[in-house]
């Protein structure tokens, strides 16, 4: 289960590019986060875009509005797992690859800030209860090597 979510100024994305960044920011995620680009696990990810009024935007004390800066927070989301910075680490190089790639500039802005949040075992809730990576391993969308990690790195909830 992920959840990523992207806030920017209104107008910022086309309906094409938000079609684009819905499918690339997915497998932004997904790809590292099971080890493999597995279909099947798409209907755990929801990407949200957030379009928040360029005055109501700041970066370095000044409105967006004011200064034209190209200010957007990408927030990601994601079930306690096997996470090393190492993966960590790509997820974010890939949100600002699908990003730069999305919108066509040659590179990501400094004004585009990625928080990735790992949500605590037990603080999950889907399907009517609270929800465990471990609930998931067996679903077949992880390659065998990454759900051996998870088990070994991840406690399972117990409450």
């Amino acid at each position: 289960m992920t959840v990523i979510t992207v806030t920017a100024r209104e107008n910022r994305f086309t309906v094409e590019q938000r079609r684009e960044l819905a499918r690339t920011l997915t497998d932004a995620v997904l790809v590292p986060e099971v080890g493999q680009l597995a279909e099947p696990a798409r209907v755990g990810f929801q990407v949200h875009f957030l379009d928040v009024a360029a005055d109501r935007l700041a970066i370095g004390g000044a409105l967006a509005s004011d200064s034209g800066a190209d200010v957007m927070r990408i927030d990601i989301a994601v079930m306690d797992s096997h996470w090393p910075q190492d993966v960590r680490s790509r997820v974010i190089e890939n949100v600002f690859a699908a990003l730069t790639a999305a919108t066509g500039e040659p590179e990501p802005s400094p004004a585009w800030w990625v928080n990735f949040r790992v949500i605590d075992e037990g603080s999950w809730g889907s399907r009517g209860r609270t929800l465990s990576v471990h609930d998931l391993l067996d679903s077949g969308v992880f390659t065998e090597e990454k759900a051996a990690a998870v088990r070994a790195t991840t406690p399972r909830f117990s409450g």
